[in-house]
């Protein structure tokens, strides 16, 4: 009967690529702990060191006989922890950038979304207010902000002079000041 805690990292490998579960049980035992803080060092997270370890002993016996330990067994699994380490750290920066952007996204998304309905409902407001203007305050306003004609254009088209529609849009746009309130006259100074 073999001692198995006596064999050679070499002659455990020879025996594991055969199929030997025992070899197998030898090796986990010899480098569990070794692997885990190994890969405890670089994840600093003890279950996730874990779980890494787990997964290299568990593509060892699974690949056992594709394997190939060119140096030595204790160098091959060094290399296979290391390298499963890498890819979870790099796997968990993508995942990290990932709910960022996500994130950014969300609250971009929720910033435009309140913004759209807060103008909407500040278009409204205007409009109501706009619409109780006096009929021929109204038309002159509605045609310097709307139409966005000079009050030379508006004094031809509705035949008046332009001093007279110049007090019509500073009339239109007090009574609009009070009604509305300063930060949505100068929302509707910008938008109109």
């Amino acid at each position: 009967m073999l001692n198995y805690q006596a064999i050679s990292d070499n002659e455990l490998a020879g025996l594991l690529k055969s199929g030997d579960r025992k070899a197998y049980t030898e090796i986990y035992n010899r480098y569990i702990w070794l692997l885990h803080i190994h890969a405890y060092k670089w994840m600093q997270d003890r279950e996730e060191a874990k779980d890494i370890v787990h997964e290299l002993f568990t593509t060892l016996w699974t690949k056992r006989e594709s394997l190939s330990f060119p140096e030595n067994l204790s160098a091959y699994l060094y290399a296979a922890i290391r390298n499963r380490v890498f890819n979870a750290i790099s796997h968990r920066k993508i995942a990290s950038q990932y709910l960022s952007s996500l994130q950014a996204f969300i609250d971009e998304g929720a910033c435009v979304t309140d913004h759209l309905v807060r103008e909407k409902q500040m278009t409204v407001l205007i409009e109501k207010e706009i619409s109780a203007l006096p009929p021929k305050m109204r038309e002159v306003f509605e045609l310097s902000r709307k139409s966005q004609l000079s009050h030379k254009e508006i004094a031809e088209q509705l035949d008046l002079s332009e001093q007279t529609v110049r007090k019509h849009v500073q009339h239109a746009l007090k009574i609009l000041r009070i009604k509305l309130g300063l930060m949505v006259f100068l929302f509707l100074i910008s938008h109109y």
